[in-house]
Parts: structure tokens; C-alpha cells; sequence
């Protein structure tokens, strides 16, 4: 994929409970919230499990990232949709260092359009 500054890629996922309960065993984060549902029937979603669609569309473009910086604004739940919207803000050669070097910010919303999570990564692209 040929990246430019300005660029806006997009992934979007819906949250399952099966989801939040692979996330827990693997990170270990295993909160009650994570494990017991709400009155609505649902599990409340670990923060790095929501933060993984913003580095999945950086693994897409094999980016390796060397900041990540998050703000999780409100919870996610199992069964929301989340939309990540990831803008390239800077995308340059690196002669000195023969690699090409990106900036970017992010925007996470669920389906109701409330802002979930925002923040920015920049790595290298291998």
C-alpha cells in the first residue's frame, strides 16, 4: 500500500464475549468486569483488547511502532461495533537511516458514534 499524509484508513469490529474471554487469558487481565456480565448481558472489553484496532491497521502496513499513546474515553462493551479511523500525519524517507519513518493519530467510536478511544502511534515501516 502507497501511504501519503492525510490518508485515512478505517477497520471496523464487533466485540464478543468469546473475544474478552481469550484477551483475559492470554493478558491475564481479569478484572471482575471482565468476567462477570452487566444488567444488559454484557462483559465490559479490556482497554488493550479495544486498542488493538488501531495496531492492526499498523500491522497491515508492517509498521513498527516505537510510540503508542492511548486516552480511553468510555467503556466498550461485548456486541459493540467499534470504527477506528487511523490519518496518516507524517510519512517521510529517512535517508540517513534508509527507512521510511510514520506519524499518525487515531479516532475509535462505536456504533453510536461516541468517541471510545483516541490517541497516536509512529514507528518505522519495515
Amino acid at each position: 500500500m502507497s501511504l501519503k499524509v492525510g490518508d485515512i484508513i478505517s477497520f471496523e469490529r464487533t466485540f464478543t464475549v468469546s473475544d474478552v474471554k481469550l484477551f483475559t487469558e492470554i493478558s491475564g487481565d481479569e478484572g471482575i468486569h471482565h468476567r462477570t456480565l452487566d444488567e444488559q448481558g454484557r462483559l465490559v472489553i479490556q482497554g488493550l483488547l479495544t486498542a488493538t484496532l488501531p495496531t492492526k491497521v499498523g500491522g497491515d502496513n508492517n509498521v513498527l511502532a516505537r510510540n503508542m499513546n492511548f486516552e480511553f474515553l468510555r467503556p466498550v462493551f461485548t456486541g459493540d461495533t467499534i470504527i477506528c479511523e487511523v490519518k496518516i500525519e507524517k510519512y517521510e524517507w529517512q535517508e540517513n537511516k534508509n527507512r521510511t519513518a510514520i506519524y499518525t493519530s487515531f479516532l475509535c467510536k462505536n456504533q453510536n458514534e461516541i468517541e471510545v478511544l483516541k490517541g497516536d502511534f509512529s514507528g518505522v515501516i519495515l
